[in-house]
């Protein structure tokens, strides 16, 4: 039970078949007259003949033939290339023939020497007499070109088999034969059925990728000539053999024995291994040792000796079907054919058939021959006596399939195949295309993962949700098929373009793809936008196009018409007026944009009719707002209960860094938690399943309180309680008062390890990245049960960071130079280059008045678009916010000329800085600047007076705009959060003073 209990603990690590064979014959001499090459080639080349069976098997690498005719020839060729392998041919009419070999043998004695020849009874005569030190194998040619293959595959198995059993346990088939006739026609037939099965069980590989290196796991052949080198074989490699091929008779101690292989199956029974064994013969009668071994019998000399290897070894060594037996009657049960069959029918395998199977190490033999060698050394460890009944056996088998493909599942991009896609599958494509810049990012993201088995905590793993992306190759035949370029790169409105794609088809094959994928995925699904251009490495576009949630529906057709339109909308949103804007802002063409899709489950748990993570967060390896002790590299995070499109909205969240988690300035004071923290969330409403697709691509989210969450039984471990009567915030959940988002019990009280994992993530990921990083992510805990969580990791992208030199210390400006300055500041370098500079006026502010503001800055910023010129901007509260009462509610098509923007809170209107957000990530990605200043608390300057003195470029009942005709220098340094904008200098100031003498 311990042994088993500590097994169901450990975490699986995947084999790396990309080490094994790792050396390899890619170049082959052929030493042998033209007429026996031409012989061997049977009229063909035989570098052509190679090509074929090794295309015909899907192996790679197909080594190259040289023919030379002589010793001379052969001597002079491998002074000049590396050869792994020299066939020689020999020339019988010599008198020496092996003088060649052992002439190269003593120059090059690592390259092993096969002497390959047409055998008769002269043949053998005169090789018997020889002295065969200086070859490594005997060959005969019997015309059949597989041989040359076997010969290959021979040389290297030897040449590998040590490293790759010792690495990750890859098995050995020994076969111990001393008639150079009968291996030379054993072998070929052996090597294609092992070839033919591991291609056969490499279909269980997720790509063609996989399938390859799979192919590498495949079961090793040695070949021992005598009893001494049958032991040795076996000796080093006992707990690796798979089965045993023996003959009856050959040599021992130099002597011919008859009874040799008799006697080698004797020594391994003696060892109490369970291993195959099959024992060969010419004569009948020796059957009955093959019996007392418990060993199968095959008779040499039948005419179907290849058909009865062949269904001997599929019996006995794993391949092929696995048949379940009576144990008492030998009766088939029933037939398992691969891994998934397997784990469907492990609960119907009686007790006695169970018991027996795993006695004889049938199970772990299954899984080696297929080379899933995770599970197959686990099974193999355990005896049978360890489980505490059958019922524990079954289980166990089934979890350790469950793991292994998981395992598997993980870090990979398969191929999406309806048939094999299942609740156990986890990141598939459809289509051949590109995955666009969030599929990348998430195929990261999960191949990061599976580097990293530290990650996953028993309580608390890190994973992405279930995957499938449909890639943009299906975009192109969606728009070409349908006719839908003209719309869509024309002026028409938003909602007539969405009507217009709405109308299309989608092709048949996707329909057909998506019907199957509803059958496995049980959650609502998230239709998420993945572009070319989005998180690219260096431009990253973020939240430019739609995201929609749709809920799952039991009717499948209705599925299928919710789950289509919602693809088409998102198509339909690379042409919407802000994604154009967006283009033109970033020099791109819109028609080589391209969308692909990805289809997601949704992170969170069902409280009645509606749906929400328990923590939803986006998280930043640079940290441009540090407070306390807290550094830029320390990294910062926000998080909020509900859906993340709260957050990338510009909602009220929880401000905090990784390394500092108790360090929460939002819960600093009692009017600050009460004022600042999060009151609202967003759900997806289970209940009504969308009927007609909006541009709004939230129209079906529900907007609530946190009285919602309370009565959902949601807020028990995230939140602090008030106390009104002793005017005290007390952590964790009481009843009565008032419920603050504090997230005391994560935070604080470490009920599972987020901050501590964040931190890790954002420093592997920027590692891995190579450069600073911004990660989304959310986490479930299912109501009632705080034993586990899980963290969903659903985006990486870059930050793009200017690398702009600052050398100067800007603490050191005095601020009578300076229009405003900040210690609050996102963005890095010199901005010498802006004229002008629109604020909204402090006296006729407020906030009732800021979607009127919205709109009028948009106009204003389309003035400066069409003159190609940047402009400061100064406004108070949270720009881009989607509440208009927390700020100015532009949306980035709004500002797209703002080259500096600045948040200046007001004695009435005091707003947090936002970060995190789409908004934010997309200033960044321009190397926009922004300040944060609050000028009545003495964080930050802002010289309103000084730009109400100077005339007015234009103006309204809520902005002002003025222009310079000397450039205003803004100066940002980043990694100590400064930043200032200075005064324009006076005409005729040298280029060494500029930003640095304001105008008298």
């Amino acid at each position: 039970m311990g042994r088993i209990n500590d097994f169901r603990n450990s975490v699986f690590r995947d084999t790396s078949f990309a080490s094994l064979m790792n050396k390899r014959i890619y170049n082959v001499l052929l030493i042998a007259t033209p007429y026996d090459a031409f012989m061997l080639e049977d009229d063909g080349r035989v570098d052509e003949q190679i090509f074929n069976e090794y295309t015909a098997l899907s192996l790679r690498y197909p080594p190259r033939f040289t023919q030379v005719s002589n010793e001379e020839e052969a001597l002079q060729v491998l002074q000049n290339r590396p050869f792994e392998l020299i066939i020689f041919m020999p020339n019988m009419v010599d008198r020496d023939i092996f003088a060649a070999p052992k002439q190269i043998k003593k120059q090059y004695p690592t390259i092993p020497i096969v002497v390959l020849t047409p055998f008769s009874k002269e043949v053998s005569k005169r090789v018997a007499d020889e002295d065969l030190s200086a070859i490594d194998y005997v060959f005969s040619w019997l015309g059949n070109s597989d041989l040359l293959l076997a010969i290959i595959k021979l040389i290297e198995d030897k040449m590998n088999a040590a490293d790759d059993t010792a690495s990750v346990g890859v098995q050995i088939i020994l076969l111990v034969e001393d008639s150079v006739r009968f291996y030379s026609s054993a072998l070929p037939h052996l090597y294609k059925f092992v070839l033919e099965q591991s291609q056969e069980f490499a279909k269980e590989a997720l790509n063609a990728h996989q399938r390859t290196l799979r192919m590498r796991g495949r079961p090793k052949i040695k070949l021992a000539r005598n009893y001494e080198e049958a032991i040795r074989i076996f000796d080093r490699y006992q707990n690796n053999i798979l089965g045993i091929i023996s003959d009856m008779s050959f040599l021992r101690e130099g002597v011919k024995d008859n009874f040799a292989g008799y006697k080698f199956g004797q020594y391994v029974c003696k060892t109490g291994k369970t291993i195959p064994f099959v024992l060969e013969s010419s004569e009948t009668e020796n059957e009955k040792y093959a019996r007392e071994l418990k060993a199968s019998f095959i008779y040499k000399n039948s005419k179907s000796y290849p058909q009865d290897l062949r269904q001997k070894i599929m019996e006995r060594f794993g391949f092929g079907d696995f048949v379940i037996l009576n144990p008492q009657t030998k009766q088939e049960i029933m037939r398992i054919k691969d891994l998934k069959d397997l784990q469907v029918k492990v609960f119907r395998i009686p007790d006695d058939s169970l018991r027996y199977h795993l006695s004889r190490n049938h199970f772990s033999r299954f899984f080696y021959s297929r080379a899933m060698f995770p599970p197959a050394e686990v099974l193999k460890q355990v005896d049978v006596s360890e489980y505490k009944d059958m019922d524990e056996a079954r289980q166990f088998i089934f979890d350790l399939i469950v793991q292994y493909r998981q395992m598997k599942n993980s870090g990979i991009v398969a191929v999406y195949q309806k048939d094999r896609f299942d609740e156990y599958s986890n990141f598939a494509r459809i289509g051949e295309g590109s995955l666009g810049g969030k599929g990348r990012g998430l195929a990261f993201i999960g191949a990061m993962i599976k580097r990293h088995p530290e990650l996953k905590q028993p309580n608390f793993t890190v994973n992405i949700p279930k995957t499938v992306v449909i890639c943009t190759d299906i975009f192109d035949e969606f728009m070409e098929t349908n006719r839908l370029y003209p719309v869509g790169l024309s002026k028409e409105p938003d909602e007539v373009i969405l009507r217009y794609f709405l109308r299309a088809s989608l092709p048949s094959s996707l329909v057909e793809n998506l019907m199957s994928f509803f059958e496995v995925v049980k959650r609502p699904i998230a239709v998420r936008s993945s572009s070319l251009l989005e998180d690219a490495h260096y431009q990253p576009f973020a939240g430019v196009y739609a995201t929609y949630m749709v809920p799952k529906i039991d009717d499948k057709y209705e599925m299928l018409r919710v789950i289509s339109d919602a693809i088409k909308a998102v198509y339909a949103s690379v042409f919407y007026r802000d994604s154009k804007a967006y283009m033109n802002a970033t020099s791109n063409l819109i028609d080589q944009e391209k969308m692909s899709i990805v289809l997601q489950e949704v992170a969170g748990a069902s409280y009645g009719t509606r749906l929400y993570p328990l923590i939803s967060g986006v998280a930043r390896s640079l940290n441009f707002y540090p407070i306390g002790n807290e550094k830029a590299e320390d990294g910062i995070a926000n998080i909020a209960l509900g859906l993340g499109k709260y957050i990338v909205e510009g909602g009220q969240t929880l401000r905090f860094s990784p390394r500092h988690p108790n360090n929460l300035l939002q819960m600093s004071t009692m009017d600050f938690a009460l004022r600042e923290t999060q009151t609202r969330f967003l759900a997806l409403d289970l209940n009504n399943p969308p009927t007609q697709f909006s541009v709004d691509d939230s129209f079906n989210l529900l907007r609530l309180g946190l009285k919602d969450a309370d009565a959902d039984g949601a807020l028990q471990y995230i939140t602090s309680t008030y106390d009104p009567m002793d005017q005290i915030i007390r952590d964790g959940y009481y009843p009565g008062g008032r419920k603050i988002l504090s997230f005391a019990g994560i935070l604080q009280n470490d009920l599972f390890p987020l901050a501590q994992t964040l931190d890790t993530l954002l420093h592997i990921g920027q590692k891995e990245m190579g450069r600073p990083i911004e990660i989304e992510f959310a986490v479930n805990m299912e109501p009632g049960n705080r034993e586990k969580a899980t963290f969903y990791f659903l985006q990486i992208r870059p930050i793009v960071d200017q690398k702009e030199s600052m050398n100067e210390d800007l603490s050191l400006i005095p601020k009578e130079a300076t229009l405003l300055s900040s210690a609050s500041v996102l963005g890095h370098g010199i901005m010498n280059d802006l004229h002008d500079l629109l604020y909204v006026k402090t006296g006729a502010f407020n906030s009732s008045n800021n979607q009127q503001i919205a709109y009028e800055i948009e106009k204003i910023n389309r003035q400066f678009a069409e003159q190609e010129k940047g402009f400061v901007l100064i406004g108070p509260g949270r720009w881009g916010s989607s509440d208009p009462w927390l700020g100015i509610p532009v949306k980035w098509s709004y500002i797209t000329n703002a080259h500096l923007i600045v948040e200046c809170g007001l004695e009435q209107y005091r707003v947090d800085p936002s970060q995190g957000t789409h908004f934010f990530q997309n200033l960044t990605s321009f190397g926009v600047g922004y300040f944060t200043i609050n000028p009545f608390r003495g964080d930050g300057w802002f010289d309103e007076a000084y730009l109400d003195a100077l005339p007015a470029a234009m103006e309204t009942e809520y902005l002002r705009l003025v222009h310079f005709e000397q450039p205003i220098v803004a100066k940002m340094d980043g990694l100590r959060s400064l930043g200032v904008v200075m005064k324009p200098i006076a005409a005729g100031s040298s280029e060494r003073e500029v930003g640095q003498y304001p105008l008298p």
